[in-house]
């Protein structure tokens, strides 16, 4: 009897994720799904991560809408799934068990059928709450494993190595991954899943990890991974070689890169192998005829530019060049005897003939997802400072040290990514490193996110956060956002029932926009002679001279909160603003003491770099 292997596709949330910004519309995801009903995956990935924030933020959708549309279409042919922070859901803040519980049922009522659930900490206790409820309203609960490294530490000079200094020891080994897994299946976990977000994995590590799991576990094991650095295919052949139960993939043109290796390529190993990926590789290419026009449109409205695709190709129909299907029988062969160079280079010359993205060695002597690189380039971009990338790259390292050494995986890859560009133009512009940073690289070095792998230094504690102490965040203190009525859409209310509230908790600034634009459009549909002329009123606001000192903005972003108002007197060093840059919230101090004469901005306002907010005099 040959092998079983499922697949979970990918395409529609890690995939657009990963390669295309997250913009793919309802109409463009439309067109795929009747093909997704007959392609048969065990399981697909379209919800969770960025996609709530994202179709909101730039596609002005209902992120709920999205999940039931898929599942309308879809039915119970493959399983829905979305990936989710544990107890910080898809925000950046804990949650309540109230807001944890609302989430599952509705996401589960929606049509969701499995819930991936994570902590960026791989703090188990942070995972607990999501389990509870996922299983209480009938969903599968997939406990991942956040995969890492320890960082490379410069060997000990001679004098340290007399004092008797050695290197810290390993703190990511397999004892630890195996260790975190078994918690999480003694909390009730369905499945295990091994989550490469960064795709550091090599095939040797994850061989020997899939293993270890299959041997002390008795539930189906996963493997997620990326291709950034090189390793993404190789791993994911290894990992079959070795017995996993379940890969990710992604179809043809969402496929390698910054993404997951391509089931096409998976498809070709495992008919080698004997294994049955259950999976109608006719419907696939259907969808990828779709998924290749819908490339085209992503690249010219996301990049404004074409970007190469990989060599068209279908291996129901298409036959091999005799050498490149060589290749795929010496990667299989040095997989089975755990040969990783051989593995390796046999997958990057086979990635490398279809035309997919060379390995970024950057990024994988970075040790970091390619969506956080990305991240960077694109704040880097806004800042026009480029060319300080480099050195934001080489602090990561340090950063991530001083914090704990946290899985780089969302919120953490961001919030120290965020910190080192920080510390970056911190230093170029001649200021202490760490004088600009956000709330959450405070909260987590303050114990807010979980407990971190390694101990935090008391004295960096105190420097970043003014405790030294370790604080967890306290969820009895947690305030609902507020929910007011619209006297611009006729007097509803800004989330009107419990899937709104919980878009208001989860993404508050941009639901607020979403919602509020919502309502008015449907008051305006039902009321259409009457006209808003009150949207005239921030056109009509004159320009004033400036006299007095400006606190600028230190980032592009979008203006989260003004803390203080006309006349008040401030001091030098106090807080006035809040800014949200890359997801990240920015509190703005005062270089200047004086009495506000004017505000420039108001809650919501995108602002540029240097862009004045208050004027004092």
């Amino acid at each position: 009897m040959a092998r079983n292997l499922k697949i979970r596709d990918l395409t529609l949330r890690d995939g657009q994720q990963s390669s295309f910004a997250t913009r793919m519309t309802q109409q463009q995801i439309d067109r795929c799904l009747p093909y997704y009903k007959d392609a048969g995956f065990y399981a697909m990935e379209v919800w969770g991560g960025a996609v709530p924030d994202s179709v909101m933020r730039y596609l002005n959708e209902n992120p709920w809408t999205r999940l039931e549309t898929i599942r309308k279409a879809v039915g119970d042919v493959s399983k829905l799934t979305a990936l989710s922070r544990g107890r910080n859901l898809f925000g950046y803040s804990p949650y309540t068990d109230e807001i944890i519980d609302g989430f599952c049922r509705n996401s589960i009522r929606s049509g969701l059928g499995i819930m991936r659930i994570f902590d960026a900490l791989n703090d188990v206790d942070n995972i607990k709450s999501t389990v509870k409820y996922v299983k209480q309203y009938g969903g599968i609960a997939d406990c991942a494993v956040c995969y890492t490294v320890d960082p490379k530490y410069p060997e000990p000079g001679f004098f340290a190595r007399l004092m008797g200094r050695k290197k810290p020891r390993a703190v990511f080994t397999d004892a630890y991954f195996l260790d975190k897994a078994r918690q999480m299946a003694a909390l009730g976990a369905d499945m295990i899943t091994i989550k490469d977000m960064s795709g550091l994995i090599p095939p040797k590590r994850v061989s020997t990890l899939v293993k270890l799991l299959k041997q002390h576990l008795d539930i189906p094991v996963d493997f997620h991974t990326h291709c950034t650095p090189g390793y993404g295919l190789a791993s994911v052949l290894a990992a079959i070689v070795a017995g996993v139960d379940i890969v990710d993939t992604n179809c043809w043109y969402f496929a390698g890169g910054t993404g997951a290796p391509a089931i096409e390529l998976v498809y070709v190993f495992c008919k080698k192998l004997g294994i049955d990926l259950g999976v109608n590789m006719e419907a696939v290419a259907r969808i990828n005829t779709q998924l290749r026009e819908i490339r085209k449109e992503l690249n010219l409205s996301v990049f404004n530019a074409e970007k190469p695709e990989p060599k068209p190709f279908d291996p129901v129909k298409d036959t091999l060049p005799a050498e490149v299907d060589a290749l795929f029988d010496r990667a299989i062969e040095a997989a089975r005897r755990e040969d990783e160079a051989a593995t390796i280079d046999a997958c990057r010359r086979i990635e490398a003939w279809f035309g997919f993205p060379a390995p970024n060695e950057l990024v994988q002597k970075a040790e970091i997802p390619g969506g956080m690189y990305s991240n960077m380039v694109a704040q880097l971009k806004q800042l026009k400072a480029e060319e300080i990338l480099p050195r934001a790259m080489e602090l990561i390292p340090s950063v991530r040290l001083a914090a704990g050494l946290p899985p780089l995986v969302t919120p953490t890859s961001q919030i120290v990514g965020a910190q080192a560009v920080n510390c970056a133009l911190d230093e170029k512009a001649g200021r202490p490193m760490y004088t600009n940073k956000s709330s959450q690289f405070v909260g987590l070095v303050k114990g807010e996110y979980g407990k971190t792998p390694v101990k935090i230094d008391p004295e960096f504690r105190f420097k970043i956060s003014g405790v030294r102490e370790e604080t967890p965040y306290d969820t009895s203190k947690y305030r609902m956002q507020p929910n007011p009525e619209l006297p611009e859409a006729g007097g509803v209310k800004l989330a009107e029932n419990e899937k709104e509230v919980l878009l208001l908790e989860l993404f508050p600034l941009v639901a607020k926009g979403f919602l509020t634009d919502m309502k008015k459009k449907a008051y305006a549909a039902n009321k259409p002679a009457e006209a808003p002329a009150e949207e005239k009123k921030a056109a009509e606001k004159k320009s004033v001279k400036i006299t007095g000192n400006t606190v600028n903005a230190p980032l592009p972003g979008r203006i989260l909160e003004i803390k203080v108002k006309e006349g008040d007197e401030v001091a030098e060093g106090q807080e006035v603003a809040v800014l949200e840059a890359m997801k990240m919230e920015n509190t703005i101090t005062s270089n200047y003491k004086g009495r506000v004469k004017q505000l420039f901005v108001q809650p919501g306002d995108t602002v540029a770099t240097d862009a004045p907010l208050i004027e004092l005099e």
